[in-house]
């Protein structure tokens, strides 16, 4: 039993290194919102912090996240992430230029790196000592993005139409992918042990359909998701206060506990 959990736990760290990207919506011309988010694993095993910055600025945006494990999750794995994407917002609609992402687990390090052109192709920009390319040749990856901005498109068109149906297709520069958004319900969410939020949210959906998979299993990831956004800012902007990833080693579930930015600083949880 305790190496089964080992590796629950160590699949819940793997799996939440993509959670992150679950930003807030950064906020008006020239703000910036920070966000923490607590993501508890396996028999509510408190696994990770998330750091999650976003700005808006005229014609463009910036989404940077960092993950850190707490705890006991540390005996399992220790994991440590940081990714960023810019980008501009062509027509109202977010356009990804460059995309980073640096991963240390167990002291291995790893660096992945994109940059998108214009024309929609998408340039892969990784040292060549970070890549495992063979299962990448041939990849068709032109008229994607990153997972950063493909939760901010979702985020965006939510808080102006009051629906997240969308599909994205996605490059992280380790796996080729489908996010499909869809909407599910709305739900007034009462305060639980985590979280002290209480009001009402729309949830969402999220299935991930994998297209060209990393064939090493210890970068398994979700297969999909809820998130329960709740307008908790000014002009509409959306949040997500709640999320459960669904994984073959079980749930990952995530609170956001504080949030700052326009002139707003909510708390919902003490740690």
């Amino acid at each position: 039993m305790g190496s089964e959990r080992s590796r629950s736990a160590a699949a819940a760290l793997a799996v939440s290194v993509l959670v992150g990207a679950a930003a807030a919506t950064p906020a008006a011309a020239g703000d910036r919102l920070d966000a923490r988010f607590e993501i508890f694993g396996f028999a509510g095993l408190h696994v990770l912090t998330d750091q999650t910055s976003a700005e808006e600025r005229p014609g463009g945006y910036a989404i940077a996240t960092n993950l850190n494990t707490r705890g006991l999750a540390s005996a399992f794995v220790d994991l440590r992430s940081h990714s960023e994407v810019y980008g501009k917002l062509a027509d109202d609609k977010p356009r990804p230029e460059a995309y980073r992402a640096e991963i240390s687990r167990n002291g291995a390090d790893r660096t992945f790196g994109l940059n998108y052109l214009g024309d929609g192709d998408v340039v892969d920009t990784a040292p060549a000592a970070s890549k495992e390319a063979a299962y990448l040749e041939g990849v068709k990856s032109r008229g994607t993005v990153d997972q950063l901005t493909a939760y901010f498109l979702v985020e965006r068109q939510l808080a102006r139409r009051g629906s997240c149906q969308l599909t994205v297709p996605v490059f992280d520069g380790n796996e080729l992918y489908r996010l499909r958004f869809s909407d599910l319900k709305d739900e007034t969410l009462k305060a639980d042990s985590h979280q002290s939020f209480s009001g009402p949210a729309h949830v969402c959906e999220v299935v991930r359909e994998m297209v060209v998979a990393n064939p090493d299993k210890k970068e398994g990831t979700y297969d999909r998701g809820r998130l329960w956004y709740a307008r908790l800012l000014p002009d509409n902007r959306v949040v997500p206060v709640r999320m459960v990833y669904e994984t073959p080693f079980g749930n990952i579930d995530g609170y956001l506990a504080e949030v700052s930015g326009y002139g707003v600083h909510l708390k919902f949880m003490d740690q």
